[in-house]
């Protein structure tokens, strides 16, 4: 079976490491699929679900807040900030950021402030997002 080595790391730790039949992500401007021998390429990536199909079938799902992607012919490499197991979503904590990155924008003084707001709001609707899509596949 052809394989591809895949990689998902945070600033804090690696969250995947291992081989897989094919990984799909949110690229910037869509959805990547990346299967073994995929032409090398560097990307940002936007905050969504990662799913990765594992060597034996099985499925892994990472939520990444934006990032970066290299993909190599044997490997792919997440790299994010922020990236959370999607057995480790909590919805409530999501769904409580996203009401704080609401009433920040309503409340916004500056331009700058306005913007970190509307980001925080956009990771927090794609987490939520992410989670429901976990949750399906489950």
């Amino acid at each position: 079976m052809n394989t591809i080595h895949v990689d998902v790391v945070s600033a804090e730790e690696s969250i995947f490491s291992g081989e897989a039949r094919f990984v799909v992500l949110p690229g910037e401007v869509g959805e990547l699929g990346i299967y073994p021998n995929h032409t090398p390429l560097i990307s940002r990536i936007k905050a969504g679900s990662v799913r990765i199909e594992k060597a034996d079938g099985s499925e892994e799902f990472v939520f990444v807040a934006g990032g970066l992607l290299e993909v190599q012919p044997h490997c792919v490499t997440v790299l994010s900030d922020t990236a959370i197991r999607g057995k480790d979503l909590d919805e409530e904590k999501a769904n409580a950021a996203k009401l704080a990155a609401e009433e920040a924008m309503k409340n916004a003084k500056t331009d700058i402030d306005l913007a970190r707001a509307t980001s925080e709001l956009a990771v927090m609707a794609a987490q939520i997002a992410a989670l429901r899509k976990y949750r399906q596949k489950k």
